[in-house]
C-alpha cells in the first residue's frame, strides 16, 4: 500500500517548514509597518508568490534526483528563488487592529508568542553581553519587527534580483526594512558547516505525511536509518501531534507554525584555544589519551566529527566517509550496540546529547528508560545558516580575520514555542544537572550554552568529563567559557497561505481547511474569492442565450458559474460549492490539477471526454472521464488511472499545470496543438505538443521547454494556474482571448492566430475579488 504523503502536495503551508528551502543563499528582511492598508495591501499581493510546500518539494525531489545522477555535484540548471513569510503578534495584532490573542493560556506557547523573545530572554540566557539592549533586532525597544520576508536563492544573481523587487515592494508600501540578515552556505571544503567547522543540519526529524516511512519500519525514513519520523503535528498546526502536545490554537493558526529567529555570533578563535587549553588540562590529569589532539577533543565536545560521523561509532578517528557523515543510526541507550550511558565516548555534556538525547537519556539504572518516541513532542524543525565570512588566520582581508562578524543564523519551527524551542534551551542546553540524575552534574552545552547562573558569577561553564582509570570512574572538572553570543531574536508565526489572504484583508475570521481555501461560518461571506485550479466549459452550456457556464475547481470543491458575452462579461455563481465526491469520475481525487477535453469526442451524442490530470501521494496521474449532458449531469470514468509516462509528449514533465489550445490548430489535417504549462523541477516552463484524432490520440512533442519569460502578456508572473477563454472573443479578428489566473489575481491576454502566434497583455493584474462568482 502507498504511503500517505499528502503534506507534500499542500499549497497551504508555506514551504519552509516541512520541505526546507535549502539555499546556498538565503536573506530575512525584518520589516516594521508604517501604513496599515499600504500593508494589507502588499501581503494581499505577496500572499500568491510565497512558495508553497508543493512546489519546493517537488523542487527538492527533482534537485536530489538529477544531483544523484550526477554522481553529488549540484544540478546547474535547477535553480529557484523562494519566499516566505512570518508575522510577530505586534505585526499580526497591527493588520487585524484587534487582539489576536486577549487571553492565551499562561504557560503556554501562545503566551510565549504574544510577548516575544524580547521580554522572555533572561530565562533563556540572554544576559550580560547577549542581553537586548544590544540586540541589532527584535530588541522590543528601538524600531518594531511587525514582518519577516525570506528570501532564499539558488544563486547570489537570484537573490539579489529577488531582494530588489522586494525592497522596492516594502517602499512602495511604505515597509520600512529594520534588518536585513543575510546567510550564506560557507565556501569550498567548509560548505554544509558552521564556523566552528562541524557539518550542521544531519540530524533533522522525518514528518508524518510528508516523508516517505520505511516499509520495514514505519516510524523511521526510508532509506535514512535512524531518523524517526514525529508527527506532523509538531510543525504544522492542525496536524495529528505527539502524545500530549498542545491542540489548543486558534482557528486562524490552521496549517502554520511558530518560528524562532536568532542571529548567534561565533568567536571562533577564542573556542579553539578553549579547546587547546581544556586538552592540556585534561592530559595533564591523563583523564585522556596523551596521543589526543584538538579535534579528538572537539568531536567530543560536538558528539559528533567535523565531518558529521558520530563520536559513538567512531571513537578513535574521523572516517571521512560520506555514509557515515548522514549517519542518525545510534543511540545511548545502555542495552544498545552504541550504549553509553555514563557518557565515556560522547559526554553527557556534548552539543549532540544535549539537544537531541535520544533513547539512554535516563539515569543509568533499571527501569527507567527514556525511548526516542517520548521525546517526539521536543523536537524542532531547523533551518539555520551561517552568515559572515569563514575565519582564515592566513587571510590578510579584514572579513577573514578574527574580529570579523561570523555566526550562525538560527532558524526553527515549531507548534508551540514553550515545549519545544525553549524547553531545549532552558531545560537541556542551559541546564548543568541534564541529563538528570547524575553526580556530579554534566554541565551545560559547550557550543550554544547560556547558562544565566554561570554567567552572573565567573561567565563560565564547568564540566564534569568522565573517564576510568583502572577500571574505577574518574571525574575531571574543566571550565569552558561562552564564545556564543545572542544579538538579535524574534518569535514569529508563518501562516498558510489561506490565513495571509484574510490578513491582506484586515481579518483573521473564518476557517481554514487543508488545501481547500477559507469555509465560512454559516451564513457569512468569506472575505476573499479563492483562486481557482482549473475551469471547464459546461459541454452543452456554451452561449446559450448570451451566457456561458463553467464549473470551478478549487482544492477539493467545486462550483458551476456563468460568464455573459459583452463588454462587462457579467459572472454569477450558478451553484455552490460541492466537494469532488460528488463527482463520479472523480472519486478518490483529493485537487484537480488540470483537465483536457479529447479534441474529437466534444459532446457526440450529448457526451464529452476528457483526461483530468491529478496528484494524489505527491506523484501527478490521469485517468479518461466522460461528461453527459441531456436534463442533468452525469459523469464516469472511462479509463482508470495511468502515469504520465504513457504520455511521450511529456517526457520529462514532472507535473502537468495547465492547457492552453493553439486556437487556429484545432482539428487541423487530424490533430490539434496545445501549448502545455508544467512544472519541472519546481519552476514553470511551457512546450508545445500535438493530440491526433483517433481512437489513440497519439501525441508528439512539437516544440521543447522555453521559460514562460517568453510570454510577453505573461511578464512579471512565475506561475500560471490556468487560463479561462473570453467565450464572445474566440477567433474574433484574427486573435483569441483569455483571463489567465495566477495565484490570487488574474490579467486579460490576446493571442494571435498564425505564425508565431504574437501575444498581448489587454488589461493588468486584479484580484480575483473582482469575479462575484468567485465569492
Amino acid at each position: 500500500m502507498a504511503a500517505d504523503l499528502r503534506l507534500r502536495d499542500s499549497e497551504q503551508i508555506q514551504g519552509d517548514i516541512i520541505a526546507g528551502f535549502k539555499k546556498d543563499n538565503v536573506t530575512l528582511l525584518f520589516l516594521k509597518f508604517e501604513d496599515v492598508p499600504l500593508a494589507r495591501a502588499w501581503l494581499r499581493d505577496l500572499a500568491p508568490r510565497i512558495a508553497t510546500t508543493r512546489r519546493v518539494a517537488e523542487f527538492n525531489k527533482a534537485f536530489s534526483a538529477a544531483k544523484q545522477s550526477s554522481g553529488g555535484d549540484d544540478p546547474k540548471s535547477l535553480k529557484a528563488t523562494w519566499l516566505n513569510v512570518s508575522l510577530t503578534y505586534p505585526g499580526l495584532a497591527a493588520l487585524v487592529t484587534t487582539d489576536p490573542l486577549p487571553n492565551p493560556p499562561t504557560g503556554s506557547g501562545l503566551e510565549a508568542f504574544k510577548q516575544g523573545s524580547a521580554a522572555r530572554a533572561g530565562a533563556l540566557g540572554d544576559i550580560n553581553e547577549s542581553r537586548p539592549d544590544r540586540w541589532l533586532f527584535g530588541n522590543g525597544t528601538t524600531q518594531a519587527v511587525h514582518a519577516v520576508l525570506t528570501v532564499a536563492s539558488d544563486t547570489v544573481d537570484g537573490l539579489n534580483t529577488a531582494l530588489r523587487e522586494q525592497r522596492e515592494a516594502a517602499t512602495q508600501a511604505k515597509i520600512v526594512v529594520v534588518f536585513q540578515q543575510d546567510g550564506t552556505t560557507l565556501p569550498g571544503t567548509r560548505a554544509s558547516k558552521e564556523h566552528f567547522g562541524f557539518k550542521d543540519g544531519i540530524s533533522e526529524p522525518g514528518v508524518r505525511f510528508f516523508d516517505e516511512p520505511d516499509p520495514a519500519n514505519d516510524e523511521e525514513v526510508a532509506g535514512k536509518p535512524g531518523t524517526r519520523i514525529v508527527p506532523a503535528g509538531e510543525f504544522v498546526i492542525g496536524e495529528e501531534p505527539a502524545p500530549g502536545s498542545s491542540t489548543d490554537f486558534p482557528a486562524w493558526a490552521k496549517n502554520g507554525s511558530f518560528q524562532v529567529i536568532r542571529r548567534l555570533s561565533q568567536d571562533v578563535p577564542g573556542w579553539w584555544a578553549q579547546v587547546s587549553v581544556m586538552l592540556k588540562e585534561l592530559k595533564g590529569s591523563k583523564a585522556i589519551p596523551q596521543d589526543a589532539n584538538s579535534d579528538w577533543l572537539a568531536a567530543r565536545l560536538i558528539g559528533r566529527w567535523r565531518s558529521g560521523a558520530p563520536v559513538c561509532k567512531f571513537p578513535n578517528f574521523d572516517p571521512h566517509d560520506p555514509k557515515a557523515a548522514k549517519d542518525n543510526d545510534f543511540d545511548y541507550d545502555p542495552q544498545g550496540p552504541t550504549g553509553d550511558p555514563d557518557g565515556l565516548l560522547t559526554p553527557l555534556f556534548s552539543h549532540l546529547r544535549k539537544t537531541s538525547p535520544r533513547a539512554g537519556l535516563d539515569a543509568p539504572k533499571p527501569g527507567n528508560r527514556v525511548t526516542a518516541k517520548q521525546l517526539d513532542g521536543r523536537r524542532i524543525m531547523r533551518r539555520g545558516l551561517p552568515y559572515g565570512a569563514a575565519f582564515d588566520p592566513a587571510s590578510e582581508g579584514p572579513d577573514s580575520g578574527p574580529d570579523a562578524k561570523r555566526g550562525l543564523l538560527f532558524v526553527c519551527y515549531q507548534t508551540d514555542l514553550v515545549q519545544q524551542f525553549e524547553f531545549i534551551q532552558t531545560a537541556w542546553i542551559d541546564k548543568a544537572d541534564f541529563p538528570p540524575g547524575r553526580d556530579p552534574v554534566p554541565g551545560e552545552d559547550p557550543a550554544v550554552g547560556h547558562n544565566p547562573e554561570s554567567e552572573r558569577t565567573a561567565h563560565t561553564g564547568t564540566f564534569n568529563w568522565e573517564s576510568r582509570e583502572n577500571g574505577n570512574r574518574k571525574t575531571t572538572p574543566v571550565n569552558f567559557k561562552q564564545f556564543v553570543r545572542t544579538e538579535g531574536s524574534v518569535y514569529a508565526f508563518v501562516p498558510s497561505i489561506n490565513t495571509l489572504k484574510l490578513l491582506g484583508d484586515g481579518r483573521l475570521t473564518g476557517e481554514v481547511q487543508p488545501d481547500t481555501g477559507t469555509v465560512p461560518d454559516k451564513g457569512q461571506r468569506p472575505g476573499k474569492a479563492y483562486p481557482c485550479d482549473e475551469f471547464v466549459a459546461v459541454p452543452d452550456q456554451q452561449r446559450k442565450g448570451g451566457q456561458s457556464q463553467y464549473w470551478a475547481f478549487h482544492g477539493n470543491q467545486s462550483r458551476q458559474i456563468s460568464v455573459a458575452d459583452g463588454s462587462a462579461h457579467t459572472d454569477r455563481a450558478v451553484a455552490g460549492d460541492s466537494p469532488l465526491t460528488t463527482w463520479t469520475c472523480l472519486q478518490g481525487v483529493g485537487r484537480v490539477d488540470c483537465w483536457l477535453p479529447m479534441p474529437d469526442l466534444q459532446n457526440p451524442s450529448g457526451k464529452s471526454w476528457y483526461w483530468v490530470f491529478h496528484t494524489t501521494g505527491g506523484k501527478q496521474q490521469y485517468r479518461a472521464v466522460s461528461i453527459t449532458c441531456s436534463g442533468f449531469t452525469t459523469s464516469a470514468v472511462e479509463r482508470p488511472d495511468r502515469d504520465l509516462t504513457a504520455w511521450g509528449s511529456l517526457s520529462g514533465v514532472g507535473q502537468v499545470d495547465c492547457w492552453l489550445p493553439v486556437a487556429d490548430q484545432q482539428r487541423v489535417g487530424g490533430k490539434s496543438w496545445y501549448w502545455v504549462f508544467h512544472t519541472t523541477g519546481g519552476r514553470q516552463r511551457y512546450r508545445m505538443v500535438s493530440i491526433a484524432d483517433g481512437n489513440a490520440h497519439t501525441d508528439v512533442c512539437e516544440r521543447t521547454d522555453r521559460e514562460i519569460s517568453q510570454w510577453g502578456s505573461l511578464n512579471g508572473l512565475n506561475r500560471v494556474d490556468c487560463f479561462l477563454p473570453v467565450p464572445d472573443q474566440q477567433r474574433v479578428g484574427g486573435k483569441s482571448e483569455y483571463w489567465v489566473f495566477s495565484g490570487q489575481n488574474y490579467r486579460r491576454i490576446s493571442i494571435a492566430d498564425g505564425s508565431g502566434h504574437p501575444d498581448q497583455l489587454v488589461s493588468g493584474d486584479r484580484s480575483c475579488d473582482a469575479w462575484a462568482s468567485l465569492a
